[in-house]
Formats: structure tokens, C-alpha cells, sequence
């Protein structure tokens, strides 16, 4: 029986992920998110569809903890630090002040409007305050939008730094809660305990993690990927237990990884990719199961007043408060309201109220869970209408896909990289033998109209071609002078 017991879970699991996988593609097609496809089946197959009984909060709680641990970290891997270097004080305003200001403006509306007392208000804004990495990285990853000045990275950076803001203030007012007594400085001191020690760590934790990936030599490459888990689960649960931030400190040794060289990185970067994608789909699978949709109906009116709220009035406060002193056009601080997407995060965060055993938890939950419905459907399908109506969206330049792949071994500091020749340029019309390239730097292929032709000294390059080279920094800049703009 215990065989078939645990032969009928990995069923059911399959299945879960496999109509997820299928209803995604089907809804890329239509502009729908995969992520809220994902919490779609996820209640199709719960109590009021499909019968799958699954209440128990303490355990969702954990597996959305430990996929936000994972998220976070492919976040951190994707992040290009040298486009978000520019936006970091940007970024970190608005995942602090943004954070704040919105569960400010959401506290005040639900005391007021309909009577929440104040703690229940704030600990309601301080679920729904963050925008959510999962949501924001996988809307932008899907709707392939091409964004102008320093959109992206701002959001990119803002949803990967905001999470621990909204967790610790979750988590602070429940315990305001639970010491009715305390006053609300009392947990100031805990705040900069858990940021400090989260980005201390995360800094020093992530070079160890590097410095470990490059020195330890395994027997095979598939170990890696084993060892690269293991430092992230390390580097998350560590800093957790020491007091500090393990949301912060494994998005920031993520970053650093992410811009360092070390063996493998390739496929160990692919790797967590594809891991990052399973423990979204299962996150959100796993928060679907956890509603029941006939208990959203008594709730909705006020829900919907309070997604309505939040969407139109406490991001869009937030953000242009954040960034009142940033030298940014205001059509680009729209748009970086509008991508206030929800997602995992407040719904997971619902389930500490559900875990504390707070009395008004479950309406608190099926509140959340409905504005993160709504907002996604809202927000996350018209993305791409906003972005053309607020004059932010510019072309994607198409990548060629080279037959060539190169793996850094962190042993030295070159770099394969795409250089594209400019009309007017000294590479325009000369051969690459007349150009005196560095002697370290490599031209390995051109692409020129859909083809790739194998460089010789003898070769012409022409304005448009791109010019596949490996060389370190130094020699790129070179190349770059010779191809790029004169």
C-alpha cells in the first residue's frame, strides 16, 4: 500500500506539471501569464475541482520559501551588474521607501474604508508591498518586451530587493501582534540586524561559494550542479539561522556569481535556469491547491476594491516617491508603476498570518490571493499595450545563434563576446589582416545575412556583420574601438 500510496503522489504530481508546462504554451499564444495559468490549474485540481485535499499551510509555506530561495538566486545568476550598477540607489529606494510607502497607503484604506483595525491593516499592506521576483522575472522573460533607459534593470533589481523588506515587516507586525505591549520601534533594531548581516553575508558567503566552485575539482561535471545547490541552500538557510536576511544574502551572492567566472558556469547557469522554472510552476501549483475558489466570492467586493487601490494608487505613490529625486523621464516612472506585478511572495507571506494562528487569517488570505489574481491578469496582459502607449518600448536587436559556445574555466578573464561592425567604421570594408587586432584577441566567427563564415586574415568585413571574438577586457575594448562608431 505504501508503494502505491507514494506511486499515486509522483502521478499526480506529473500530470500537475505536465497540464501546467502545456496550458502555459497555449497561453503564451494568447498574452495570458504562465503564472497565473500555473495557480489556475493548481484550483482546478484542488478541493472545489478535482478533489486534491491539500490544507496544510506550514508546509506550503516551506516549499514557497525554499522556491523563493532558488528564484531569487536565478535572479541574482541573470543580473548584469554592470546595467544595474547605474540604478542601485534607484532600486534600493524603492525597495525600501516603495515597500513602506505602499503598505502605508494600503493600511490607511483598509482602516478607514472598512474598519480593519490597524494592526490587521498594516500586516494586510505589508503582504501585498512587495512586487514579486517570480512574477516580474518570468512576465518580462515571456513578453520579451524591449524596454528603454534603465527600466529593466530597475525592475529586475527592485523585485530581487524588495522581498526581504516585505518579510521582515510581515513578520514584525505578527509579533507586534502577538506582544500587543511592544511598541513599533522595538523592531527597528531587528531590521538593520537582518538587512546588515544579510548583505554581509551574502557578499562574504558568495565569494567562498566562488572561490569553492574553482578550486574543488570534482570527478564528474554533473556534480557541480549538486555542489552549486548545495552553497545556495547554505549561503539562504546559514544567514537565516545566524539572524540575518537569507532572502537578501542569496540574491546577492547570486549577483556575484552571476558576474564572476568560475568552471562550468554555462551549464551551471542553465541548470538553475531550468530549476528556477520548477520551482516556480511548483510554487504556484502549490498556492492553488492551497485556495478554495467558493470561499473568494464573500471577500471579492472588498479584494477587488483593495487590488483596484493598489494597482492605481498606492504603486503608483510609491514609486514616484521613491524616485521624486531620480533624473528619470516620467513616462519611464510609469511604466515602472505599472510593472508592480504580485505574485508568490504575498501569497506565501498570507500563510504566516494562517501558520500564527491570527484570527482574521483566512479572510486576510483569500484577499491577497485575489488581488495577486488580479493583479496579474491586469498588469501582466497589458504590458506590452502600456509600454507602446507610454513611448517606452524600443526593438530588441536580434541575436545571431552561434553553433559555438564558450565556458569560462575561472582560471583566466577572457570573455566570447558579439561585436557588431558599424557603417563607417575602420572595420567597414577593410580585411580582418589590416585591422592589427591585439595579437590575444580572436575573431572565431562572422554572421552576415543568416550565415556564418569561418574568419581568415583575407577576410572583408562589411557594416552589419557580427563578429563573433574571445579575448580578455582589455583586448575587447580595442576590438570594440576598430568595429564600433568612429
Amino acid at each position: 500500500m505504501g508503494e502505491v500510496h507514494a506511486e499515486g503522489y509522483l502521478l499526480a504530481a506529473g500530470v500537475l506539471l505536465l497540464v501546467s508546462l502545456l496550458v502555459s504554451r497555449l497561453g503564451g499564444r494568447l498574452g495570458i501569464p504562465g503564472l497565473l495559468l500555473f495557480l489556475g490549474v493548481g484550483m482546478l485540481f484542488g478541493s472545489d475541482g478535482l478533489g486534491i485535499q491539500f490544507q496544510d499551510y506550514g508546509l506550503a509555506q516551506a516549499i514557497g520559501t525554499v522556491a523563493l530561495c532558488f528564484i531569487l538566486f536565478q535572479g541574482g545568476l541573470d543580473t548584469n551588474w554592470a546595467m544595474t550598477r547605474p540604478v542601485v540607489r534607484r532600486g534600493l529606494s524603492l525597495a525600501t521607501v516603495g515597500v513602506l510607502a505602499t503598505a502605508g497607503v494600503m493600511a490607511a484604506f483598509t482602516h478607514f474604508a472598512f474598519g480593519f483595525p490597524w494592526l490587521t491593516a498594516w500586516l494586510l499592506g505589508a503582504i501585498v508591498s512587495s512586487t514579486d521576483a517570480s512574477a516580474v522575472f518570468s512576465v518580462l522573460k515571456e513578453r520579451n518586451l524591449g524596454l528603454k533607459g534603465d527600466i529593466d534593470p530597475l525592475l529586475e533589481f527592485e523585485s530581487g530587493g524588495n522581498d526581504p523588506m516585505a518579510v521582515f515587516l510581515t513578520v514584525g507586525i505578527l509579533e507586534l501582534m502577538a506582544h500587543p505591549g511592544q511598541g513599533v520601534l522595538s523592531i527597528a533594531p531587528l531590521f538593520l540586524k537582518e538587512m546588515a548581516l544579510g548583505a554581509l553575508l551574502g557578499l562574504g558567503l558568495g565569494r567562498a561559494a566562488l572561490w569553492l566552485l574553482n578550486r574543488v575539482q570534482l570527478q564528474f561535471e554533473g556534480l557541480y550542479s549538486v555542489l552549486m545547490l548545495a552553497l545556495a541552500l547554505i549561503i539562504f538557510a546559514g544567514t537565516a539561522v545566524l539572524g540575518g536576511s537569507g532572502f537578501l544574502a542569496i540574491y546577492i551572492a547570486g549577483v556575484l556569481l552571476g558576474n564572476a567566472d568560475f568552471i562550468h558556469k554555462r551549464s551551471l547557469i542553465n541548470f538553475h535556469d531550468g530549476l528556477s522554472w520548477l520551482m516556480q510552476v511548483g510554487m504556484f501549483l502549490t498556492l492553488g491547491l492551497l485556495v478554495n475558489p467558493h470561499e473568494l466570492l464573500p471577500t471579492a467586493g472588498l479584494a477587488l476594491a483593495c487590488s483596484l487601490v493598489l494597482v492605481f494608487v498606492a504603486r503608483p505613490i510609491s514609486v514616484y516617491l521613491s524616485l521624486a529625486n531620480a533624473r528619470m523621464p516620467l513616462n519611464e516612472k510609469s511604466m515602472v508603476a505599472w510593472v508592480g506585478l504580485r505574485g508568490a511572495v504575498p501569497i506565501v507571506l498570507a500563510t504566516f498570518p494562517l501558520v500564527a494562528g491570527i484570527p482574521e487569517a483566512r479572510t486576510l488570505f483569500n484577499i491577497v490571493f485575489f488581488i495577486v489574481l488580479t493583479s496579474v491578469l491586469l498588469q501582466g496582459t497589458t504590458l506590452t499595450l502600456v509600454a507602446r502607449w507610454l513611448h517606452v518600448r524600443e526593438a530588441i536587436p536580434e541575436r545571431a545563434n552561434y553553433p559555438i559556445s564558450y565556458t569560462p574555466t575561472g582560471h583566466n578573464k577572457n570573455e566570447m563576446v558579439e561585436v557588431e561592425v558599424a557603417p563607417g567604421s575602420r572595420a567597414d570594408g577593410g580585411r580582418i589582416v589590416d585591422l592589427h587586432l591585439p595579437p590575444e584577441a580572436l575573431v572565431i566567427l562572422v554572421h552576415r545575412a543568416g550565415e556564418f563564415l569561418i574568419p581568415k586574415g583575407a577576410t572583408q568585413l562589411l557594416a552589419g556583420d557580427s563578429v563573433l571574438v574571445l579575448a580578455g577586457d582589455e583586448e575587447l575594448q580595442a576590438v570594440r574601438q576598430m568595429l564600433g562608431r568612429p
